[in-house]
């Protein structure tokens, strides 16, 4: 049922969901928010339920008290998404959820709506490792296809000789990996961007990033002298949005 102050359920209670919530309060928003953890952060700034990701009972009891969900980031169980979309409204949609969570579909769609990417290749064996460096070339990264960040669950092989190494550190990943071509780059631009239920489209001015040890350090906003960039940066984003029927804001 509608409510006169909309009520946005967020699973996840971490950095992002208390920014959105601190956010949204001004505007009129109510905000109830799913975590494991009974610390997590966001539950200082608006109520918080503490449920697995995977605890339907609780989740309808969430579904029940909402008008919409969202994610406060892209690891929620794509099931969950899924299960959610029977009993509310859900943005952005699981299948976006889903290509997020792993390199080797978001890549692949990548692809299909013609945005270049460095040569990849799946790899689920060591023999499939062998294969994809004799393709690809060296140097090359190998990655966790899933639950990859700030520089972590990477590899960089530099010569055949890394390779033992590599599969040593990663290769029991449960979810596969995924190995790319080393591209040397000038520098790293973003594009964050917005996707309204009625097509429309927006975005913010290019941003530069910098990072340190495979972690973000320092970004600066609007990016400088990246206006030849801008075009095709959001035309990019515009493409993977609509590809997607993708709702809400992403980078």
């Amino acid at each position: 049922m509608s409510r006169v102050q909309p009520t946005l359920g967020v699973l996840g209670g971490g950095q992002l969901a208390r920014m959105l919530a601190l956010a949204g309060a001004p505007l009129g928003v109510r905000f109830l928010v799913v975590d494991s953890a009974e610390d997590a952060c966001a539950g200082q700034v608006a109520p918080l339920l503490r449920a697995d990701w995977r605890d339907f009972a609780a989740l309808e009891d969430f579904a029940r008290r909402i008008d919409v969900a969202t994610f406060d980031f892209e690891n929620v169980p794509a099931e969950t998404a899924h299960w959610l979309v029977e009993h509310t409204r859900v943005f952005p949609n699981p299948r976006a959820l889903a290509t997020a969570q792993d390199r080797l579909a978001e890549k692949t769609l990548f692809n299909a709506i013609g945005l270049a990417t460095p040569a990849f290749a799946a790899v689920d064996t060591r023999a499939d490792l062998e294969r994809a460096v004799a393709a690809i070339g060296l140097p090359a990264i190998l990655k966790t296809r899933r639950l990859g960040y700030d520089g972590k669950g990477q590899f960089r092989l530099k010569t055949p000789a890394d390779l033992d190494a590599a599969w040593e550190a990663l290769g029991a990943h449960a979810h596969g990996l995924i190995l790319e071509a080393f591209v040397p780059f000038e520098r790293e631009v973003s594009v964050i961007a917005v996707r309204g239920r009625d097509g429309d489209f927006r975005t913010w001015p290019l941003t530069q990033n910098w990072h340190a040890d495979g972690i973000l350090s320092m970004s600066l906003a609007p990016a400088p002298q990246a206006g030849a960039l801008a075009a095709a940066a959001f035309a990019h984003a515009r493409a993977l949005a609509e590809r997607l029927d993708y709702v809400g804001v992403f980078a």
